[in-house]
Parts: C-alpha cells; sequence; structure tokens
C-alpha cells in the first residue's frame, strides 16, 4: 500500500496526498462495500478511456462513444491491439491508426468522435450526462484547477495531436485540435470517488443497466468487453 509515487506529469496531481487509500466494491446485484478513503473526490484522468494503466475515463468514453456511433465506426479511426509502447509514444499502428482507444493517441480521436456535430459546450454536457446515467446521480463533479494544469502541461498531448493530424487520423470536419484536446482535458478532470465509480463500473458490466433503476439503454457485448 506504501509502494509507487503519485503521478507527476502533471502539476495538480503531483500534490495529492500518496497516504490516501480506498476501496468500493459494486456488483451487478447491487451489493455493495468500501473501505478507506472511499469518498475522497479525484479526477478519474484514464479512467475516462475505457477506463489504460489505470482503471481509466477513457473507458467510459470509448463505450458512450461506440454505443452512439457503433463498435465498427469507432474502429475504423483507432486499432484493438495493445500497442507495447509507453501510454503516450507518439506512434501508430501498421495500419496508420492508434493501436487502441486506451492509450492517449486513441482517447484523444475517440474524444473527437463525441457528438461532432454540437457546440464544444454541448459535448462535455452530453458527455456528463451519460456519466451521471452510469453512476446512478452520484457524484460527478468537476475540477477545473486539474483542468488548467494539464493544459498548461500538455506538450506531449498536443505533439501526438499533430502527428495524427498529419497522418490523417481524425474523423473529416475537425476544424480545431485546441478544442478538441480540451474536450479531452476536461473529460479527463471529471472528479468522483471509489464508491461512485463502483457503481459505474457495475452498471457498465450490467450492459448499461444502472442496478435499482428500471432497464435503459444496453450496450453490446463488444462494448462491455472493452
Amino acid at each position: 500500500m506504501r509502494d509507487g509515487a503519485v503521478a507527476t506529469y502533471i502539476p495538480q496531481l503531483a500534490r495529492q496526498d500518496p497516504s490516501l487509500w480506498g476501496m468500493s466494491i459494486c456488483t451487478i446485484d447491487g451489493q455493495r462495500v468500501s473501505y478507506g478513503d472511499y469518498k475522497y473526490n479525484f479526477c478519474i484522468q484514464s479512467v475516462a478511456k475505457n477506463t489504460s494503466q489505470l482503471m481509466n475515463a477513457q473507458a467510459f468514453n470509448y463505450s458512450i462513444v461506440a454505443s452512439d456511433l457503433g463498435a465498427e465506426t469507432v474502429h475504423s479511426y483507432v486499432g484493438y491491439e495493445p500497442s507495447g509502447r509507453l501510454f503516450n509514444e507518439i506512434c501508430l499502428d501498421s495500419n496508420g491508426k492508434p493501436h487502441n482507444p486506451m492509450i492517449n493517441s486513441g482517447a484523444i480521436i475517440v474524444t473527437s468522435l463525441i457528438k461532432k456535430g454540437m457546440s464544444m459546450a454541448d459535448r462535455f454536457d452530453f458527455v456528463l450526462h451519460e456519466y451521471r446515467k452510469l453512476a446512478g446521480g452520484e457524484h460527478i463533479g468537476f475540477d477545473n484547477a486539474t483542468f488548467l494544469s494539464e493544459r498548461d502541461s500538455a506538450d506531449r498531448n498536443y505533439a501526438l495531436s499533430y502527428y495524427m493530424k498529419e497522418n490523417g487520423c481524425f474523423p473529416s470536419g475537425t476544424k480545431s485540435l485546441r478544442e478538441e484536446l480540451d474536450l479531452y482535458f476536461q473529460l479527463c478532470s471529471l472528479e468522483t470517488n471509489c464508491d461512485t465509480l463502483a457503481v459505474m463500473a457495475a452498471t457498465l458490466a450490467n450492459g448499461g443497466t444502472y442496478l435499482p433503476s428500471k432497464p435503459q439503454k444496453q450496450r453490446s457485448d463488444r462494448e462491455i468487453c472493452l
């Protein structure tokens, strides 16, 4: 429990207390147990991806986009396979695409696919609403300090994005890489806690249906597995 170190590649993350520890479990039939600092709020960062090196927001973002556009459409822009490289390495697969949605390059492309016809504010609100549905109305917030800190220290992600733009990775109609990256940083800066995150994971594992609720839109088997 005392091994490792807090992330330092974003200054705001480097300020976190390494002594904090929490764990929450939520089964698909709604049984819940939590220990430690499970109510302490933190930014989900890569949990958003579909949640690479952590259980990431990228997992949830991938699920949302795959549900909206279909997995085949999503994977016309990103691959399926592990890269065997660092999560933020500037590289593409043999087809000229990011290797998968869980590394930074893939997560940025997945973000660019979210409700492309909407304004940036509406795209953010759409994802926030989807997260809150997954959480069954439990706490999902936003940490503006982390967003600003991440944006100010994002040289690698800007380099990745311009490399992908040069290689034609972004969907047609993508106008501003700065706006797309701002949305990516904002989604990484959504805030929750162990207790709520366990509910979100259980909802995803339960086919997208929040456990105590009436049935909602089901996720496909592929979305759940990924």
